[in-house]
């Protein structure tokens, strides 16, 4: 292990938010040239740490020591002078403006108040290609970065942090949003960093990504550090108890439920680009997974289906009456909820208090002569809070100054509250950790046992073999027939997803379920 001096030393922080203490009592240290993982469940803790660290946030107690000097960063230009750069879950770019631009903002030359040419030729130019060099990034300079897809937008922002001269490099759930061969790439680039001697501060509820790129490790639950040293002396399941505070006996908990008569047909859905053909059926007390690589047209599958985007083509029934409109409130109506893998900007009114987002999909049930009951809307919102265990100072917080994982959380929450019969979940868990990810799980196979029919699109095939009894795998644009996931292997899987012709067996009823394989 690397017995270097110490980069980065953190005593004893703690930060108040008015009534709800977001840490304790965390204490940690970062070495130069390692990876240091920092896990904990949401609301935990860490991106809080990270503000304070990066100058956004500022602590109440305690103190830090960076590259063997006293630190207290008032804004984020202190850390980032000092060489510490902060990349969020949500990436901090400005989408009209060109990748140079990006790497330069912040940083241009003035003449009498106007920006000077510089920032398109010489050594400013020079740099900024090089750092995308560095990262095999092949893009023109002047190319806007709104036109890049995620993980070349997550590059840029490295590239920024390099071209800044980091010496220690913040990943805020880095990976969340990326394909399995983005993440492989982003994985090989983090240990390239360290072998080159920048530290970098790795966030991520993969706890398999923890294991594959991280030296050290250190656990924070309820705002204090409980654990941490060398990721070969932390098993997962030592990891996972850590964060939770508790044993986790199962990480797919079993619910017992048998799957009923047909509750939803649809037929040869399509919409303008994608899907290109989908055919479903799905039963009362089933879940049904949904696989395939990111592009080939889950989301728009759902989407299509739901009336958000525009269908070409398409039949549905539901409980036997044909469906004419495809439209979110028509569904709604019918009880057809849907969980948006956007819950920025598509699955909360993130200004809004948290009863109030639960709630609103069914206000007649709150309201009661055009008024709306806030007694009701607290409790129901309380109940449901305690079954998804949302960490909140109180359902009448806003949901936009939760965590992410709490924020979606609240976004299934509406669903429950509306009582839906059929749930379509859009990467449910996308966000969430793994301790929240069982409470999820818990909670889905509980609808499953009350007759609800659940689908569930996912990346992640552990948790669709732990969870769905049936899984149809989507490749370009078309929905294969879904299989029992005793017929499946997660290899047969990923065949079918990328089309290369392997021979499927025949389409099961549902039935019983296979003990999943272990998590990744």
């Amino acid at each position: 292990m690397n017995d270097a001096p110490t980069l980065l030393l953190m005593n004893h922080i703690a930060k108040r938010f008015g009534a709800s203490l977001a840490l304790a009592d965390v204490s940690f240290d970062v070495r130069p040239g390692e990876i240091h993982a920092l896990v904990g469940e949401n609301g935990a803790g860490k991106s809080t740490l990270m503000k304070i660290l990066s100058g956004a946030e500022h602590a109440d107690s305690g103190e830090i020591h960076f590259d063997g000097q006293p630190f207290t960063p008032r804004e984020p230009l202190d850390a980032l002078r000092l060489g510490i750069a902060m990349i969020y879950q949500e990436l901090n770019l400005a989408p009209h403006l060109s990748i140079e631009a990006n790497l330069m903002l912040g940083r241009e030359k003035t003449l009498a108040g106007v920006l000077s040419d510089e920032l398109s030729h010489g050594s400013a130019h020079r740099a900024c290609r090089a750092a995308l060099d560095r990262l095999g990034v092949k893009a023109s300079l002047s190319t806007p970065v709104g036109k890049l897809g995620v993980a070349d937008q997550q590059m840029v922002e490295i590239a920024r942090a390099l071209s800044r001269g980091a010496k220690l490099i913040i990943m805020d759930e880095p990976t969340s949003s990326l394909a399995a061969e983005e993440v492989g790439k982003l994985l090989n680039l983090v240990t390239r960093l360290r072998d080159d001697g920048i530290s970098v501060i790795y966030i991520s509820h993969f706890l398999e990504e923890v294991e594959q790129v991280a030296d050290r490790l250190t656990v924070l639950r309820d705002g204090k550090t409980v654990g941490g040293g060398p990721v070969k002396d932390w098993p997962r399941k030592r990891i996972v108890e850590a964060m939770v505070g508790r044993h986790v006996e199962e990480m797919y908990p079993r619910i017992p439920y048998e799957i009923g008569a047909p509750l939803l047909h649809v037929k040869n859905l399509a919409g303008v680009e994608l899907p290109r053909r989908a055919d479903l059926v799905l039963h009362r007390g089933e879940i049904l997974g949904i696989a395939g690589l990111v592009g080939a047209g889950r989301t728009q599958m759902l989407r299509a289906l739901f009336g958000l985007d525009h269908r070409t083509a398409g039949d549905a029934t539901l409980d036997g009456i044909t469906i004419k409109r495809f439209s979110p409130d028509n569904w709604n109506r019918r009880g057809v909820g849907l969980l948006s893998e956007d819950r920025k900007s598509e699955g909360l009114a993130q200004n809004l208090p948290c009863s109030a987002n639960i709630t609103l999909p069914a206000m007649n049930r709150t309201s009661r002569f055009g008024w709306i009951r806030k007694a009701h809307e607290r409790k129901a919102s309380r109940d449901i809070g305690g079954i998804l265990k949302i960490r909140w100072a109180d359902c009448g917080q806003n949901a936009g100054s939760l965590s992410g994982g709490n924020q979606q959380k609240v976004a299934l929450a509406r669903l429950l509250y509306a009582e839906a019969d059929v749930l379509l979940l859009d990467e449910p868990t996308r966000g969430i950790d793994v301790g929240a990810k069982v409470d999820l799980y818990r909670a889905i196979g509980q609808l499953a046992a009350r007759g609800k029919a659940v689908v569930m699109v996912s990346s992640y095939l552990p948790e669709l073999f732990g969870v769905c009894d049936r899984i149809a795998v989507m490749s370009r644009g078309v929905l294969g027939p879904a299989q029992d996931v005793s017929t499946l292997t997660p290899e047969l899987v990923m065949h079918q997803a990328i089309g290369c012709g392997t021979p499927r067996p025949e389409p099961a009823k549902p039935g019983d379920r296979q003990s999943p394989p272990p998590p990744r």
